[in-house]
């Protein structure tokens, strides 16, 4: 399968077609947090570190996703992953949005609607990572991890995210954070989930 070109594109080229697909991919992104949480049957990985984070700290779960947002960005260095709207944007709305969904959706009582929101939560999550990524305008800092280590070594966007998100996982649980059997589900199906939405959604310049 051929490495889809997901360097990033200046936002002045298409932008009506663009901008749209990146905003609603980063709040979906958001809500799909805020649904797994509330779930709670287990947290993503990184929210798993962002979780034992805001225990630490005391800062809110937004204000801690920006946070670490800002500071993975300086593990783009040695990869020489270049920036762009969409990871300065990534680092607000993504925070704004996964504070608005959890105040807004309470955790249901029966465990068929936990599980349901745990599904959705993680399905949502790979269509919003595909979505905001596939826009080219520059990938949020986690998600610049993925986009650099496959277009650096030519490995599958499967293997270098469920990588990534094992080594944060085994990081947010050493600190404190929760982890359950929605963790595990997450970290499995994420990288394959977004393999396979990212062709759907990818933007292509014209030749």
């Amino acid at each position: 399968m051929a490495v889809l070109d997901l360097r990033p594109v200046p936002v002045t080229t298409s932008p009506v077609r663009r901008l749209p697909q990146l905003l609603g991919g980063l709040a979906l992104y958001g809500v799909s947090m805020g649904l797994m949480i509330r779930s709670g049957l287990g947290l993503d990985p990184w929210d798993v570190l962002h979780d034992a984070l805001s225990r630490r700290t005391g800062l809110s779960f937004g204000t801690i996703t920006a946070i670490v947002g800002a500071l993975v960005l300086l593990c783009w260095i040695p990869i020489r992953q270049r920036p762009g709207v969409g990871t300065v944007a990534n680092i607000v709305v993504i925070a704004v949005a996964v504070d608005a969904t959890l105040a807004l959706v309470t955790q249901p009582s029966a465990l068929a609607l936990r599980i349901l929101s745990l599904v959705a939560g993680v399905v949502l999550n790979g269509l919003a990572t595909a979505a905001y990524i596939g826009v080219r305008l520059g990938p949020g800092p986690r998600d610049g991890l993925m986009t650099g280590f496959t277009t650096r070594t030519g490995w599958s966007i499967r293997l270098v995210r469920t990588g990534i998100e094992i080594t944060v996982l085994a990081t947010g649980w050493l600190l404190g954070g929760t982890v359950g059997l929605g963790t595990v589900v997450y970290a499995l199906a994420i990288g394959p989930l977004t393999q396979a939405f990212l062709p759907l959604v990818v933007w292509k310049m014209r030749a």
